[in-house]
């Protein structure tokens, strides 16, 4: 396969793991909820995804359990700051801590585990096209559903009743329940989707990405998730582009090694991390725009009574 055919595959496979995780956590702060714990899901996701595609044999039970594994843990953080009005910030940070040492004293037994052999996908005929094919229609149904779910985020959130309601209860919880509608219930049904997202990401990345399960695996995908969304204004087209951008800057790396460019390895693997850093801060220099795109209610609590 032709060098630059190979970094735009494996663009499209490490972009579709922040992309899951992203357009999931994009909809948690829809509804006005910031969740920190995506790399504590995500990686209690993996842990559960590649535990069930061992015992099952399926990766598709894989990325059931992990997505199951993602919406309890959710769950149990929605409880806490939409019911109990905890800090959403601190309560994130102590679910990605509890799932960092969680995954990590569950999966001890399956460090060695392997899966097998994942079957060869290809898209008959499109498949055969010269460098587009082993480029573009060469991959897990997964990495094509990561865009289906794209271009479903954009018609539930724009073309739908259900959609506008979220929106609503993200600007503007008070005026929605003002108007009769489950602000409670709704942010909680939105955290619920957001982790099922975060936990098929995870589940991907352990069952198919990287058909194995090593401790922290995550490797910060779950932050750089999170930074998509800004990156992103909260729109879901710009979570799937920045996803790409982000994962081919991840991938790079290991493309300057097979030509022959002799940069030091340290330096490489800053790349994926650096990337976010550098595009935030200069969407930063502009507040006002972050402003007006970002959905009012993110990070506050909601009272009822009040």
């Amino acid at each position: 396969m032709d060098a630059y055919a190979l970094l735009l595959a494996a663009t499209l496979n490490a972009g579709t793991v922040l992309a899951l995780a992203a357009l999931g956590l994009l909809i948690n702060e829809k509804a006005g909820i910031i969740n920190l714990g995506a790399e504590g899901m995500m990686l209690c996701a993996a842990i559960a995804g590649f535990a069930a595609a061992v015992h099952s044999g399926s990766t598709w039970v894989g990325f059931a359990a992990g997505m199951a594994a993602g919406a309890a843990m959710a769950a149990a953080f929605g409880v806490l700051v939409i019911w109990f009005n905890t800090n959403q910030y601190a309560t994130g940070l102590a679910l990605s801590l509890f799932g960092s040492g969680f995954s990590a004293f569950v999966g001890v037994s399956y460090v060695q585990e392997k899966l097998p052999p994942s079957p060869q996908y290809a898209i008959p005929v499109l498949a055969d096209i010269p460098w587009f094919g082993p480029a573009l229609f060469r991959h897990h149904p997964m990495v094509y559903l990561a865009v289906l779910f794209m271009f479903a985020l954009i018609w539930f959130l724009m073309r739908t009743r259900a959609g506008l309601v979220l929106r609503s209860v993200g600007e503007s919880p008070e005026s929605s329940h003002a108007l009769g509608y489950p602000v409670r219930r709704i942010r909680f049904l939105a955290v619920l989707a957001g982790g099922a997202l975060c936990g098929l990401a995870g589940s991907y990345l352990s069952v198919v990405y990287t058909p194995l399960w090593v401790e922290g695996m995550v490797a910060g995908n779950g932050w750089i998730a999170l930074a998509l969304t800004t990156f992103a204004t909260w729109r879901p087209a710009r979570v799937l582009l920045g996803a790409y951008l982000f994962g081919g800057v991840g991938q790079l790396g290991f493309f300057l090694q097979s030509q022959g460019v002799h940069v030091p390895s340290q330096f490489l693997s800053m790349l994926q991390y650096i990337a976010p850093v550098v595009v935030l801060a200069i969407i930063s220099r502009n507040p006002a725009w972050i402003r007006a795109n970002m959905p009012n209610s993110i990070g506050k609590p909601f009272y009822p009574g009040s």
